[in-house]
């Protein structure tokens, strides 16, 4: 990690951001898209597992990779999910969606219009949007069954993981930043259900801003 003194304030966000469910049994794996590829490889992973009989992957291009990628997150997703092991035939792609919103009411009418079983939804995001996701579900599918997991890794492998995908660590880290106010602000507009937020994490949150973690704050 290049700035060493970030580190303890953005572990305390990714504590607070993480949810560290235990994955259990689902009718379907949904990977939430964005450019993170080892999303489609915890998929994978839990698939063999045999969690879940099908993969749906989420994700046209939204803010943080338009430009970034040349195909939708959802099917780079569907082609690393398959050079892991995945069969096509029980990979679904839904590449229209843009944003948090979409993903979740787009991949609800995808498997209501193909009628799968969809009782129990278990998520794959990024390790900090834990918390944000199942908000967000709370709005947009409330009456779903829903868990999330993440890929298990340090916030040092995660930022190395993101340098070799084109993302710099700064890039990263205001990334984390943004979703993390974006836990209160999207509370406040009604698209996810109000989290406690403890005072901890709000000092943490403006210590990091003022490092100059601030690219991906929303206006």
């Amino acid at each position: 990690m290049e700035n060493i003194q970030a580190l303890k304030p953005l572990q305390v966000i990714w504590d607070y951001l993480g949810l560290h469910q235990t994955p259990g049994k689902a009718d379907c794996i949904v990977g939430f898209g964005n450019f993170n590829d080892n999303i489609a490889r915890r998929a994978a992973e839990l698939y063999h597992q045999g969690l879940a009989p099908k993969v749906l992957f989420t994700g046209g291009l939204g803010r943080n990779t338009v430009g970034l990628l040349p195909e939708s997150e959802a099917e780079r997703f569907a082609r690393v999910a398959m050079e892991c092991g995945v069969p096509e035939g029980d990979i679904i792609r839904e590449d229209k969606s843009t944003n948090t919103a979409e993903n979740i009411l787009f991949t609800k009418r995808l498997l209501e219009e193909l009628g799968l079983p969809h009782g129990h939804i278990l998520g794959v995001h990024q390790p900090f949007m834990e918390r944000r996701i199942t908000a967000a579900m709370g709005v947009y599918w409330p009456e779903l069954s829903f868990s999330v997991t993440s890929p298990q890794v340090t916030i040092p492998q995660y930022l190395e993981d993101a340098k070799k995908q084109g993302i710099t660590e700064n890039a990263s880290i205001s990334v984390i930043v943004g979703d993390f106010q974006r836990m209160k602000l999207y509370a406040d507009k009604g698209w996810q259900v109000p989290q406690e937020i403890p005072d901890e994490a709000w000092a943490a949150f403006h210590e990091l801003v003022a490092m100059g973690y601030d690219r991906q704050l929303a206006k």
